[in-house]
């Protein structure tokens, strides 16, 4: 089993794990201090396709940390590098909003939304019907069909939204066809940019997440240490009754810090 000493770099989720909503989560950022000083790295993993790098990277200073963009990876730069080897030189019919459709771009997907080739699909927050029932045109006909990422619902401050993964049911409803391929955690997509990323090997990776099905699935699935913090979605009762178990759950992401 991968352990804490093998580590050369933590891959972190955000929302739950080192935040929670607007607030930074206690000794998050003794974390990522002791992470530095032991001469390990850090690199934070989102699902979350509706904001890019630059977002994030601006959550993070009005919280405390300044990081470069190069410390963040999202599923929606996962996506575009997925891309270039799934879809070459192909045009794509994008559902979501500006924020992954910069990220696409950036990461060189030519888009086409009247003639596209194949379909990818973010959590599109300027969602409408409009919208809807052009992706599932597209689906129906059979073009390839991509999503950035799984997840059912968006933590928010009173609860949550529905995320991709309820976009994804309403495209199943219509068409009867689900993702031919989908790129955020617990699928190999992200870990494969994470590795280019970082230049390392999973065995040298740590997944920390409060979530299950994504976060420790990712670790467990990618041959990584799986590190369950109970900070934000699951809880103890949770982790209990679950088939999914990580390598090691803390209650929070400080708890590392002795082990390192």
């Amino acid at each position: 089993m991968p352990s804490i000493s093998d580590t050369k770099c933590f891959l972190l989720d955000m929302d739950g794990t080192f935040y929670l909503g607007d607030n930074i989560l206690p000794g998050s950022l003794d974390f990522i201090e002791a992470v530095k000083r032991t001469g390990r790295d850090f690199l934070f993993l989102t699902n979350n396709s509706s904001h890019n790098a630059d977002y994030y990277v601006g959550r993070l200073h009005r919280m405390g940390l300044d990081v470069g963009r190069e410390k963040i990876l999202t599923s929606g730069q996962a996506t575009a590098i997925k891309m270039k080897s799934v879809h070459p030189g192909k045009k794509a019919f994008v559902l979501g909003n500006s924020f992954l459709f910069d990220e696409l771009k950036e990461g060189g997907v030519e888009i086409d939304q009247q003639n596209p080739d194949y379909v990818i699909i973010g959590y599109d927050t300027t969602l409408d019907y409009a919208k809807m029932t052009a992706v599932c045109d597209f689906v129906r006909a059979g073009l390839p069909y991509v999503a950035t990422h799984p997840d059912f619902n968006c933590p928010t401050e009173t609860g949550f939204a529905p995320d991709i993964g309820a976009i994804i049911a309403f495209i199943e409803a219509s068409t009867g066809r689900r993702p031919d391929l989908i790129v955020g955690k617990p699928y190999p997509g992200i870990v494969e940019a994470a590795l280019e990323r970082t230049g390392l090997k999973n065995e040298q990776l740590a997944m920390c997440g409060d979530r299950l099905y994504t976060d420790i699935e990712t670790g467990l699935r990618n041959g990584m240490l799986a590190v369950l913090v109970l900070s934000g979605e699951t809880t103890p009762e949770m982790a209990e009754e679950s088939q999914t178990k990580a390598h090691l759950t803390v209650n929070r992401l400080a708890d590392l810090i002795p082990m390192m």
